[in-house]
């Protein structure tokens, strides 16, 4: 009798033994960094690149644009796995075998993941949205992005209005021809030596110890051509020729002949000039839906491009860089075009410094935990 009770006990165990091991929650935290990073970060980068064309097109057809930031994103995992297991034993004392085990058993297992990511959107509005959107680029962002290594005929075309006077192309008002000014030729004749003079690298830009003065200074240069070029940026903008330091300020016009006044562009101005270039279909022109691409300024060289080329289609591209539906047609930039992903990927850039001024108020969020 004792040996039959052993080997029921000793079955029951055998039996709960596999239990223990297997119920219960897992931690799948260290695993998914990895891979939530890189999804996460891949979605939020097209669902920003889409946004902007999206509010490009929108602008150019006269619609309202809106922002939404991603505020946070939260992924949350859980793995539950259960084994349950129902049964009976007897034990007989007589028969063959003697003191056999009888009985029934009723396995049950359930697995059980949860995936439950928390992403908060916040629209740019209000305050931020003037601040952002419809305030002016500060120059020491323009000044720091060319420190940066872009190129100046390309800055300043898009963030610059004016220099000393000097009127980049303006877009007023609804986008046609009618609504654009050309910019004074003398614009691209000074962004082109500007540009010749960063290719040499004798070109750069001080600040302040407290970040309330802007200097730009031309070094003293060995080439020819580079020397010639410093002298007619300064008979351009009209400044001493024989200063090789010039204060940069916020303004229309210049107090001294030492000082260079920009008025710079907002990002509602960005988007409004890059908007105006987009190739719309014919038969929305027709249709009143939206105006006449306007045509490009002329410059020294002749007919001064886009910086950027958006197409449209009656179907979907085979291999676009980024591409919207709207009103019927396909928006899009070419994957194989480089100086427009550059430049798109540019104006984005341009969001991160216009961000200026008290922090925002970003969501308590409260994520359980499982143990």
């Amino acid at each position: 009798m004792f040996d039959g009770r052993f080997r029921v006990r000793s079955l029951w165990t055998l039996l709960l033994l596999p239990l223990l091991a297997v119920t219960g929650c897992e931690s799948m935290g260290p695993g998914t960094v990895t891979r939530d990073r890189f999804d996460y970060a891949g979605a939020v980068g097209e669902s920003w690149k889409t946004q902007m064309l999206l509010n490009l097109v929108k602008i150019r057809y006269g619609d309202i644009p809106v922002f939404m930031d991603v505020g946070n994103v939260v992924a949350g995992y859980s793995l539950q796995r259960t084994l349950s297991t129902t049964g009976s034993f007897n034990t007989f004392n007589q028969g063959a075998p003697f003191q056999a085990i009888t009985g029934a058993l009723g396995p049950t297992a359930s697995v059980t993941y949860n995936d439950s990511p928390t992403i908060t959107y916040t629209p740019l509005q209000g305050e931020r949205f003037a601040r952002s959107i419809m305030g002016s680029i500060p120059p020491q962002s323009v000044m720091n992005v060319l420190q940066a290594g872009f190129p100046v005929d390309v800055v300043f075309r898009l963030a610059v209005q004016s220099v000393n006077g000097i009127d980049n192309r303006r877009v007023a008002g609804g986008i046609s021809r009618e609504h654009v000014r050309p910019a004074n030729p003398q614009f691209y004749v000074l962004i082109e030596q500007l540009q010749r003079i960063q290719n040499s690298g004798d070109i750069g830009v001080r600040v302040g110890p407290k970040g309330d003065s802007l200097t730009l200074v031309f070094r003293r240069s060995h080439s020819a051509a580079v020397r010639q070029a410093v002298r007619n940026v300064t008979n351009i903008l009209n400044i001493d020729p024989e200063a090789k330091e010039f204060t940069i300020v916020f303004g229309a016009v210049p107090s001294n002949n030492k000082e260079i006044a920009m008025v710079t562009r907002s990002i509602f101005e960005v988007l409004l000039d890059i908007a105006s270039t987009i190739a719309v279909p014919e038969t929305h022109v027709t249709e009143r839906r939206v105006g006449s691409t306007p045509e490009g300024d002329l410059g020294p060289l002749g007919t001064i491009a886009p910086l950027i080329k958006i197409t449209s289609s009656s179907e979907k591209p085979g291999d676009p860089f980024v591409a919207i539906p709207y009103h019927g047609h396909w928006f899009s930039i070419d994957d194989r075009d480089p100086a427009s992903k550059n430049l798109f990927s540019f104006i984005l850039l341009l969001f991160t410094f216009v961000e200026t001024g008290s922090k925002d108020i970003v969501p308590v969020l409260s994520i359980p935990t499982t143990r």
